[in-house]
């Protein structure tokens, strides 16, 4: 009988920890020890054991100048998912989605196992959340309930494996990974060990049949995926589905993808019949109704690939005498403080004892520096009461001193901004000072921004 023994894991990063304390010392999360039984591996080697012989497989070594071919790759028929997974999911490949409850994994990935089967690809579509019923419901209301995707709901893995291995699919959907669990730990479905454990299975799966497994994951409060750290280590590509219930668009963003490119996005709107891939991404962020209202900036981000053209607005509130508050929706807080401390030191506008709120429009959010630019002309233009110029795009890089630096990929942003109809642009030195008929204007200074919209007067 295997040896076990027991361990406190926290249930944040996966650390074990010998006795149960407040804190985890790797992570610093608090309350997250969980008290779990680790046994030893069934095909691992005990003591009386360790002098045996045992075979060892030869490694096979291949020169760094050998031309390997490119993984084979399974279209999803959706060209804005084909986008994001990099031409398709690639064969043997472990895929992990993330995202809020109810922000529509599982709809996309029926959608998409639901064209891949019309397509030929043998698809399997496993719940440990939702009866076969209420699958079929949701396909139904997809118009995708004639395609032959076979339906299964299944907790334990090992008549999931044994499932698998006697239907050898080539693409299986695992709805969600947090739900399974193995009769080899007596951990608890959900917990650290089981989430690991399984997901580990399903990866060898995935290696040894040359099957595509999709993962989907649960999120924490803080968005990141449940479970410990070495889940998304493991898997090949790891994608966020973000976006807020009350708009219609959703985001999938790539973090991790070893088969192709890291941080593209595929924009999608929700409509009665699913996901749809969005015509204009731009158009879905940009609020035009409010053009002459003074707190207001136009962003032109670069999302892997794509540029994509987002609203910031800000509004600085009265002078109080208590503590000002800070609200911030779709941007970094620690880039806010640093923006108005600059804006104090450098420019002379004082937000010090104002309530400030800054928001990005659509439930966008901004993750690069070329966004500080945008967010400064919001708030210099809220604070002075100033609408920024009519028809303008804001991007680029506030450092301490003061001074505008420079970002990548400026010639896509600005052909997109001028696509939409954009007449000029704010840009860090290089800009290039014509682009597709828009004017560009060079800020070197963030005073300079301050002058634009007249407050060096």
């Amino acid at each position: 009988m295997a040896k076990s023994n027991t361990a406190f894991v926290c249930q944040n990063c996966g650390t074990a920890h010998a006795k149960w304390s407040g804190r985890c010392e790797a992570c610093g999360a608090w309350n997250s020890l969980v008290e779990e039984t680790v046994s030893a591996p069934p095909g691992g080697l005990s003591a009386p054991e360790a002098g045996k012989k045992t075979r060892v497989a030869n490694v096979d070594f291949s020169p760094l100048d050998s031309a390997e071919p490119p993984p084979p790759r399974l279209s999803t028929g959706i060209p804005e998912l084909d986008l994001v997974f990099g031409g398709g999911i690639a064969r043997s490949s472990a895929v992990l989605v993330g995202g809020d409850p109810g922000i529509g994994k599982s709809t996309l990935l029926l959608q998409a196992a639901a064209s891949m089967a019309k397509a030929g690809v043998k698809s399997l579509y496993i719940s440990g959340e939702e009866a076969v019923s209420q699958i079929q419901s949701r396909a139904r209301r997809l118009n995708v309930a004639a395609s032959p995707v076979q339906l299964a709901a299944e907790t334990d893995l090992r008549s999931i494996l044994k499932a698998l291995k006697a239907a050898s699919p080539e693409l299986v959907i695992i709805d969600s990974v947090q739900t399974l669990w193995s009769d080899n730990l007596e951990a608890a479905p959900g917990s650290v060990a089981q989430v690991r454990a399984c997901a580990q299975e399903l990866t060898r799966f995935a290696k040894k049949t040359g099957a595509a497994v999709v993962l989907v994951g649960h999120v924490t409060k803080d968005g990141q995926i449940a479970g410990p750290r070495v889940l998304e280590h493991m898997v090949d590509a790891v994608f966020y589905f973000e976006g807020e219930r009350g708009h219609q668009f959703r985001i999938l963003r790539s973090v991790k993808n070893r088969f192709g490119p890291t941080d593209e996005i595929g924009v999608f709107e929700m409509g009665e019949q699913g996901l749809s891939a969005a015509r204009d991404p731009s158009a879905l962020f940009l609020a035009g109704s409010e053009a002459e209202a003074s707190g207001r900036a136009v962003f032109a981000a670069m999302e892997g690939s794509r540029p994509v053209l987002s609203e910031v607005q800000a509004l600085a509130g009265p002078e109080s005498a208590g503590s000002p508050r800070r609200s911030i929706v779709g941007w970094d807080s620690s880039r806010l403080a640093m923006l108005l401390a600059v804006f104090d030191a450098r420019c002379g506008l004082r937000f010090g004892t104002r309530d400030v709120y800054l928001s990005v429009t659509g439930g966008y959010r901004i993750t690069e520096p070329a966004g500080d630019l945008a967010a400064a002309a919001a708030l210099a233009s809220s604070l002075l009461d100033k609408s920024v110029p009519a028809g303008s795009v804001f991007f680029g890089e506030v450092a301490l001193s003061g001074a505008i630096r420079p970002v990548g990929r400026i010639e896509p942003r600005l052909r997109e901004a001028a696509r939409l109809g954009f007449t000029q642009a704010f840009a860090p030195p290089g800009a290039p000072e014509l682009v597709d008929g828009m004017a560009v204007r060079a800020l070197s200074r963030l005073q300079d921004l301050v002058d634009v919209l007249g407050g060096g007067e």
